[in-house]
């Protein structure tokens, strides 16, 4: 097998995974770099010139595993994409706020690249993107080759899925991004046991040990308990969600909590693409019985629309519970003007429950000490945090010890790392080599070729 990581930053960002089984070519997801803009923020595609594609293999919908996907069907306009069920009903929404937020941004910042692609482009594209079921086995066959694939529920979001791949006598697993405990919203990875000559496997918190009482069951009355806190003492909480999987989760833990009486009655404001697609995880529901969300959990938590303009630095009137993107606090998003306006007063929550890349604002205000300056330098708000900050540990990926133990289970002959900031590939790849000594760990150089 012959593989190149095309993503041209590495650690986490445009995840796009160029795969030659064989004469069959195909690629692994094809994703969207959420730090870097124009050209920079797509995968490097150099290595696919000359190249025809026979398949492209979506994982799941965030961002960073689909959003150039639309740029390079525009060069391989004959290769046809696969994806989950539940992928295959959030795939088109997705694209298309891409492409708006695109759009804006290249007025508001003045990038010429931008939109990347069009509406129009992913309409016509559309056609070509195929459902497959979990668990049910599909060939794919070139000229002279042909493999099997068959993709088994991921957790992390609706429609996740690791990708298992038959290729003669060999087999290999993708993990995708992936989640072993269940969620509110989504039920826990469903994997094969059984052996794979190579793994493929996500590292994102492989820098990341969850302490003693961390569990995910101790971390949801930890946040119902800091919400409740926050709201009596008068204050507001904000807590910043990716809009595809945490707001739907976050939404449904606190629509349980407060059925059994266990959070105060407050507004809860909720905002943008994620409240959409809480009407998508509906119809998924309905429709594959693969997630559990309705759209009855809106109207029971009586969600609140933001005003259409939110004033930099001002604080909000009431106390109030505040779930919207971006769950890192990127620039200009709600999150980045609601946290300029709640870090300078002791009364407030900011409240973090996913992950959080280190050179975002949202990084930035983790990292920041009570009684240092933050500055929020695209609304002009400069203050001295006196806000209180958590962090939740309710991640949609896999604790690092549990992609141990699934790679101990695969006892592949090769691992690939994948997915991860270089600090939690450096861990893995020692714990991998310390507990399969016989197993080739590989930390792919970016656009390097690695026979597997």
């Amino acid at each position: 097998m012959k593989l190149i990581d095309l993503n041209r930053a590495g650690g986490i960002g445009a995840n796009s995974f160029y795969v030659q089984l064989g004469e069959l070519k195909i690629l692994v997801d094809c994703g969207l770099h959420p730090k870097k803009v124009g050209r920079a923020a797509t995968p490097d595609f150099s290595p696919l010139r000359g190249v025809t594609l026979d398949l492209v293999i979506i994982t799941h919908c965030h961002l960073d595993h689909i959003g150039s996907l639309p740029v390079l069907l525009r060069e391989q306009p004959r290769a046809p994409v696969i994806m989950t069920q539940p992928s295959h009903m959030l795939i088109e929404r997705m694209l298309h706020n891409s492409a708006s937020v695109m759009e804006r941004q290249r007025s508001e910042d003045n990038i010429p690249d931008y939109p990347l692609f069009t509406h129009t482009e992913i309409d016509r594209h559309a056609g070509r993107f195929t459902p497959l079921p979990y668990g049910h086995a599909k060939k794919f066959r070139g000229a002279h080759d042909a493999i099997e694939i068959i993709f088994h529920q991921a957790g992390h979001v609706a429609g996740a899925a690791g990708v298992e791949i038959h290729h003669k006598q060999r087999k290999l697993f993708f993990t995708g991004d992936v989640q072993f405990e269940a969620q509110r919203t989504c039920p826990a990875a469903k994997f094969p046991i059984d052996h794979f000559d190579t793994l493929v496997t996500e590292t994102t918190r492989g820098a990341t040990e969850r302490p003693a009482g961390k569990e995910r069951v101790n971390e949801v009355a930890r946040l119902v308990t800091t919400i409740n806190e926050t709201i009596q003492r008068g204050g507001s909480m904000l807590i910043p969600t990716f809009a595809l999987g945490r707001m739907q989760e976050i939404l449904s833990i606190i629509h349980d909590a407060r059925k059994f009486g266990r959070v105060v009655d407050c507004p809860i404001y909720a905002s943008g693409l994620g409240v959409d697609l809480c009407d998508y995880y509906d119809d998924i529901a309905h429709k594959t019985k693969q997630v559990n969300f309705t759209r009855q959990i809106l109207k029971d938590l009586k969600i609140r629309s933001l005003p259409r303009k939110l004033v930099p630095g001002r604080l909000p009137e009431e106390s109030a519970l505040y779930v919207v993107s971006s769950g890192m606090v990127v620039e200009r998003t709600p999150s980045y003007i609601i946290a300029a306006g709640l870090a300078g007063h002791a009364r407030h929550t900011i409240g973090f429950v996913g992950y959080c890349d280190p050179d975002t604002p949202g990084g930035h205000l983790l990292a920041t000490k009570p009684g240092e300056t933050l500055l929020f330098d695209k609304i002009s708000v400069k203050t001295r945090l006196k806000a209180r900050v958590e962090r939740f540990e309710l991640s949609g990926h896999a604790d690092r010890d549990e992609l141990l133990d699934f790679a101990q289970h695969c006892q592949p002959r090769a691992i690939v790392l994948t997915h991860g900031d270089p600090p939690a590939r450096a861990w893995m790849a020692k714990a991998l080599a310390r507990t399969l000594p016989k197993s080739k760990v590989i930390d792919p150089t970016p656009l390097q070729a690695y026979q597997v």
